[in-house]
C-alpha cells in the first residue's frame, strides 16, 4: 500500500503517517484555524493530501473494515 500511495504522490503518504494538516493563524495571541479564503496554495495542497489519503484508504477497505472503524468511532 505504501508503494502504491507514494507512486501517486509522496505528500499523500506523509499525510497518512502525520497528524492531519490544519492551517492555523494567530489572532491576538490565540491560534485559530484559517478560513478557506485565507489558505495559501501550499496549505490547500497539504489539506488535499489528507482528503486523497482518506479516499484511498476508504476505497481499499472492505465493507466490514469500513463499518468496524465507524462503529469504533461512535462508541
Amino acid at each position: 500500500m505504501k508503494i502504491f500511495i507514494e507512486s501517486i504522490d509522496c505528500g499523500i503518504w506523509n499525510a497518512i503517517v502525520s497528524d492531519p494538516y490544519i492551517p492555523m493563524t494567530v489572532v491576538h495571541g490565540v491560534s485559530i484555524e484559517k478560513s478557506y479564503d485565507e489558505l495559501t496554495d501550499v496549505e490547500n495542497k497539504k489539506m488535499q493530501y489528507d482528503y486523497v489519503a482518506k479516499k484511498i484508504i476508504t476505497f481499499a477497505s472492505n465493507l466490514d473494515e469500513f463499518f468496524q472503524d465507524i462503529t469504533m468511532q461512535l462508541s
